[in-house]
């Protein structure tokens, strides 16, 4: 197994005061999505400034590429893109002429920028507005072209710093297309605070909170963290006669109606519940009703986030005293 990240016990302290990072031992396989999640402030920033060599760690150590990483290896931060939260670009500069100026910054050939560039542009969505000064776009537009910066070295690594932040809807899906369109040839780390954006495109995931990696692996064994095997239905028709009729079904353990059409299922965990779900399903066919949503919160990475943080406020808890 090639790891492309590796750090042990690494440590990152402000002013001697700020636990910004603590001990973390974090492992990215090439190849893969990984996830960095975490609450605003957790450290994620910090954690990717410190993977890009920016600050040196209080302690501890960092590999890229197996290499170690610090304020001189500029032979791997080549190897690397980068993009920012909230990127800051040049006003005066348009889409071709800056990505041009970066494909410089890496001895790019003029006809290698050319070509770099053109694919780029066209990838991000941006060719209608490839001449225009960047002073006019807006904020979706500018991460848009922060991301094509970040490839124009055609990087083995790409570190993203909440892409899809400040994105409207239309914004956000294109950009997580593109992200995972490029997971067929690098290795991607993605740092974000959005749970669904996370849960869709990532393989791997670590979660941060108050500098500590509390997680890490991969999203299907954080899923099943939980394991609370309930069942959300929302459903349209006579209620009444579906919920008298759902205590029969066999391996379930509870039901609570919420709302007039919703109602939640809860199965016993030694049981098949698989088989559960499809009795349920019968029943909803037999009772004539429509299905409008199911949610299995097995599923569902947000229950997986927040139980992990419990966990670990309560862990921290019980040390203190």
């Amino acid at each position: 197994m090639t790891y492309v990240v590796e750090t042990a016990n690494l440590t990152k302290i402000f002013g001697g005061k700020l636990i910004a990072v603590n001990n973390m031992d974090l492992e990215v396989e090439e190849g893969t999505i990984y996830g960095f999640l975490g609450p605003n402030g957790a450290g994620k920033t910090t954690v990717i400034r410190l993977l890009l060599g920016l600050i040196m760690p209080t302690a501890g150590s960092i590999k890229v590429f197996g290499e170690k990483m610090n304020l001189n290896s500029a032979h791997l931060r080549k190897r690397i893109g980068y993009l920012p939260t909230d990127p800051k670009l040049p006003n005066k500069m348009t889409p071709i002429t800056y990505l041009d100026f970066v494909g410089k910054l890496f001895s790019q050939t003029k006809d290698q920028r050319i070509s770099r560039l053109s694919k780029l542009i066209r990838s991000v969505g941006l060719l209608p507005s490839a001449s225009r000064e960047v002073k006019g776009f807006s904020t979706g537009m500018v991460t848009r072209l922060g991301l094509a910066a970040s490839l124009m070295n055609d990087p083995d690594l790409l570190l993203l710093d909440e892409p899809t932040s400040g994105l409207d809807p239309a914004g956000r899906k294109s950009t997580l297309d593109l992200i995972e369109e490029l997971d067929r040839e690098k290795t991607i780390f993605v740092s974000s605070h959005i749970l669904s954006d996370i849960d869709r495109i990532c393989t791997h995931v670590g979660i941060i909170n108050e500098g500590k990696l509390i997680y890490s692996g991969s999203i299907k064994e954080m899923k099943k963290h939980i394991q609370s095997n309930v069942l959300r239905l929302e459903l349209d028709g006579d209620m009444n006669t579906f919920c008298d009729r759902l205590a029969s079904i066999g391996g379930m353990a509870a039901f609570e109606r919420r709302g007039n059409f919703t109602v939640e299922i809860s199965f016993v965990s030694d049981t098949s519940t698989l088989k559960a779900i499809q009795d349920v399903l019968g029943l909803i066919v037999e009772c004539n009703l429509d299905l409008i949503s199911m949610n299995s919160s097995t599923s569902r990475i947000e229950d997986a986030f927040l139980k992990l943080l419990e966990e670990e406020e309560s862990r921290g808890f019980t040390r203190a005293v």
